[in-house]
């Protein structure tokens, strides 16, 4: 199985057995979603996640998804009120008790951000007002235009509006020191507008300590996302397309295209890109996923994902096991497919400090092809040459070594990367048998399969990727 499994971990998944199961399913991440959860219930998954990394070659990664500026309806009278198609209705930033004539909302520069014109979305887009003024008391005023029954603390989307408000919410601070303290691989920030988003938080990361460099997700869910798509892409170590509030403010005929177009330049800018959202949303219930749900995990496998994520279906659901497994059955008969091999790097060779190492993979990715070879392996410091193998989406088997299990981790989110970590290797001509003899007692390779090596010579100087070796096992 190439494309990799996020599943999100949750009160139907906390079990140390059931975290276990999921795993031999074909989980590579497990997701914790900061948006819910204790902390001390969170440093216990964590406790069982890294107890069982040795066994599975510290291929297990642990992503932390921070919960971002969220913006919310407060508390609401008689804990419903009904807005009705039509009627008008006033808007305040700030906390306050709603009712059927006006909505307090959890976001203080409300009125000055939202202009007339601009749509206010509530509960995930099932219901929808206008804009129509800002009046003299500083309320706004709006028009029902999708009216509904509304409940307390559901979400808000500004779809039209700039917003002003910070990245990081103190709460998403208070997340972000819990995921330093315990060492969390990967890092995703919701509701990303722009670039600065991202380096604000590489910034506060940076601020916690040089002994943590987790990858950091920008998750694509705003138009404005989308506007400034390639700085945000340019900064981030990986992308998450989150199609549930991307679907409520754009019009969710766009998302598959959309999808289609964040996968296409993640992949040419060797970034790791995972599709999230109601991938299996029918498995919560059912042991079964629907017709549609199979095509659509299918579909992003084609499509070239490095990863596809399960959220409420592993977090809420009846059947978290299940739908790992479903996951991982729909992904190997998918690729069996040949379309989502040979894809190729838009910059390639953009770098003048990486010139030598670019075309040495390209070279490498070449070889593969024309001798059918089983694998192409190498020693990776970063992970650099592993993302670059990664996005031209070899048919050869990718096996990346690397002496720090930090870094193995984190790769085990990118598509058809197997690592090892392994200690004993060092700056010397005999690390390539050395890997070798690895692959064989792991039973990654056979007697007699071809295997293409990267290597950088002299290794003793360290030197960069420069080198490439075709060989067969003996």
């Amino acid at each position: 199985m190439r494309t990799k499994i996020v599943a999100t971990l949750g009160p139907a998944s906390f079990d140390k057995s059931v975290i276990e199961r999921m795993t031999k399913a074909g989980v590579n991440v497990f997701r914790l979603n900061f948006s819910h959860g204790d902390h001390n219930i969170l440093r216990q998954i964590i406790h069982y996640i890294r107890e069982l990394g040795p066994a599975y070659h510290h291929r297990l990664a642990i992503l932390g998804d921070l919960q971002g500026p969220k913006i919310r309806i407060g508390e609401v009278e008689n804990n419903a009120i009904n807005l009705r198609q039509g009627q008008e209705i006033q808007l305040g930033g700030g906390s306050g008790l709603s009712k059927e004539d006006i909505l307090w909302i959890n976001y203080p520069a409300l009125t000055e951000d939202v202009k007339p014109g601009d749509q206010v979305l509530l509960d995930d887009g099932k219901l929808s007002l206008i804009v129509k003024e800002k009046l003299p008391s500083g309320f706004l005023r709006a028009e029902v235009l999708v009216g509904g029954i509304l409940t307390a603390r559901k979400g808000v989307n500004l779809p039209d509006s700039h917003l002003t408000l910070s990245a990081l919410s103190e709460k998403d601070l208070t997340d972000l020191r819990f995921a330093y303290q315990n060492q969390l691989d990967w890092i995703a920030l919701s509701f990303v507008r722009s670039s600065e988003d991202i380096l604000k938080l590489r910034e506060n990361i940076q601020f916690l300590g040089r002994n943590w460099n987790p990858g950091i997700i920008a998750k694509i869910e705003k138009p404005e996302a989308l506007k400034n798509f390639d700085s945000i892409i340019e900064v981030s170590d990986a992308l998450m397309v989150a199609r549930g509030d991307l679907g409520v403010e754009l019009p969710y005929e766009q998302v598959p295209a959309v999808q289609k177009l964040v996968i296409h330049k993640s992949i040419a800018q060797s970034k790791p890109v995972i599709v999230a959202t109601q991938m299996l949303e029918g498995m919560i219930n059912n042991t079964r996923p629907t017709r549609a749900e199979i095509n659509d995990v299918a579909n992003s496998v084609m499509d070239g994902a490095d990863a596809l994520m399960l959220s409420a279906e592993t977090s809420m659901g009846q059947y978290p096991v299940e739908a790992v497994e479903a996951m991982r059955r729909i992904i190997d008969e998918t690729e069996k497919i040949g379309e989502i091999h040979n894809r190729k790097p838009e910059n390639s060779f953009t770098n003048p400090s990486r010139l030598i190492s670019d075309a040495v993979i390209e070279a490498a990715i070449h070889l593969s092809e024309k001798t059918e070879a089983k694998a192409i392996l190498t020693y990776t410091l970063t992970g650099y040459t592993a993302l670059r193998l990664a996005s031209y989406r070899p048919k050869a088997q990718i096996f990346i070594f690397a002496r720090s299990p930090r870094l193995i981790r984190r790769l085990s989110l990118v598509w058809g990367i197997t690592g090892f970590v392994q200690q004993n290797l060092h700056y010397t001509d005999d690390n390539l048998d050395l890997m070798v003899q690895i692959l064989l007692q792991n039973n990654a390779v056979n007697p007699d399969d071809i295997l293409v090596k990267i290597t950088g010579f002299p290794m003793k100087e360290r030197a960069t990727s420069n080198m490439v070796v075709v060989t067969r096992v003996k």
